[in-house]
């Protein structure tokens, strides 16, 4: 096994992984919906998922160095697979025993999926392949994988049922354990000499980089703020905008298609020009275009190109984010860091996700959809100002492109 096809291995079992959750999600809240009849029901067994999943995001990598992270990897994936195998076939069990399951897979995917992307450094390393241009094409490809997971888990939900769709998941995490345990050869961790670290000094060693590095802190921050806005912008500004302009949901897929659309083309584009571009600058002006202009367009227009065009060129400007933190966070901190600052980092970025849908919410619910998307922008704005004007500030006393030989770290 050469080492590019090694790393292509790791990033196809984890771009597995990430399809076949893409198909529960879906899955599961419809099985509950059919043997509950609760709308409530379905969103508390979503919840039930993301939770765990990203306490284990922070929590789990330093017990995974202990284990070894190729070994906790397939651990997780296997336990992940034989637990959906119950979620499938024991209905009967109650909806209290189904929460149970669903917080015990989200537990082990948030371990499972923060252990393979510390694994991609080393394998990338191996293989001579660039880490800016992993966390690109890495990105785009999960985004692609994104859309293709809500299409195939419909169809599937469709053709085959609910519990049927949840075994199909259940059989990507087999295949991605099988993959990374008959392909994957290289891991990272502690030393096998070394002795074994207490966890809470691990766990602390990991917070106390963060709070250190000001700019992965700054970057995370940005991105959380960012997650928090577009979850919102999905489960209800998009949403009701559709339905008070527009009154037909064919419009929903038109607009969030515009925002994956601008974000895949992005990714082509950072593939093929990101390592010429300064990395802060290129940083801060992805994130101030990727959110503010696409609220400020539907609080002030009532014209669907208007909207789709702008929220286009959103979809571009995020694309250019997600992989820059990454790749900060493979060069920058230590080796024997890393594992806990990637959970930690990953648990701190998701953490606005289940926060955006309950404020987006109450947002509209307390001031009205337009005031609150007003507020929305102007937030963002002033979160994205903050690594803006440091960038152009940097810009006044350094180079404005960064060289090949620098590794690429952004300044501070």
């Amino acid at each position: 096994m050469t080492p590019r096809r090694e790393l292509v291995a790791l990033v196809g079992a984890d771009l597995l992984s990430n399809l076949g959750s893409r198909i529960s999600i879906l899955a599961i809240p419809w099985l509950v919906l059919e043997t509950t009849g609760s709308p409530a029901k379905m969103g508390v067994v979503a919840a039930a998922e993301t939770l765990p999943y990203l306490l284990s995001s922070g929590l789990g990598p330093p017990l995974a160095d202990r284990i070894g992270l190729r070994r906790t990897s397939i651990f997780a994936d296997l336990g992940s697979a034989g637990l959906m195998v119950a979620v499938a076939l024991t209905p009967w069990l109650g909806f209290g025993a189904l929460l149970v399951l669903v917080a015990l897979v989200g537990t082990l995917r948030g371990v499972g999926d923060r252990v393979k992307h510390v694994m991609f450094r080393p394998a990338a390393e191996a293989a001579g392949v660039r880490l800016i241009r992993l966390t690109s094409i890495y990105d785009g490809l999960s985004r692609l994988t994104t859309l293709l997971g809500a299409s195939v888990g419909g169809l599937l939900i469709w053709w085959l049922g609910p519990t049927l769709a949840i075994l199909v998941d259940a059989a990507t995490f087999a295949v991605c354990a099988l993959l990374i345990s008959s392909l994957v050869r290289r891991s990272t961790g502690r030393p096998a000499s070394s002795a074994p670290e207490r966890y809470s000094r691990a766990l602390a060693g990991g917070l106390r980089y963060l709070r250190q590095d000001r700019m992965v802190l700054t970057m995370l921050l940005v991105i959380s703020a960012l997650n928090m806005v577009v979850n919102a912008s999905i489960a209800v500004y998009i949403p009701l905008w559709v339905a008070d302009v527009l009154g037909s949901p064919a419009g929903l897929g038109v607009v969030l298609g515009a925002f994956a659309a601008g974000s895949l083309l992005g990714n082509v584009l950072f593939t093929s020009f990101g390592s010429r571009l300064r990395r802060d600058l290129t940083f801060a002006v992805g994130a101030a275009v990727s959110g503010p202009p696409r609220l400020l367009v539907l609080a002030l227009s009532d014209d669907l190109v208007v909207v789709v065009l702008v929220t286009f060129a959103s979809g571009i400007g995020i694309a250019v984010v997600n992989p820059l933190l990454g790749v900060a966070l493979y060069e920058r901190p230590p080796a024997e860091l890393q594992s806990r600052v990637i959970g930690l980092a990953g648990a701190l970025a998701f953490a606005g996700l289940p926060l955006g849908a309950l404020l987006g919410g109450a947002s509209v619910t307390t001031l009205g959809l337009e005031p609150a998307l007003l507020t929305a922008a102007l937030f963002i704005v002033i979160v994205t100002a903050v690594p803006l004007a440091a960038a152009l500030r940097a810009t006044r006393t350094e180079a404005p492109l960064v060289r090949a030989s620098d590794r690429g770290r952004i300044s501070t």
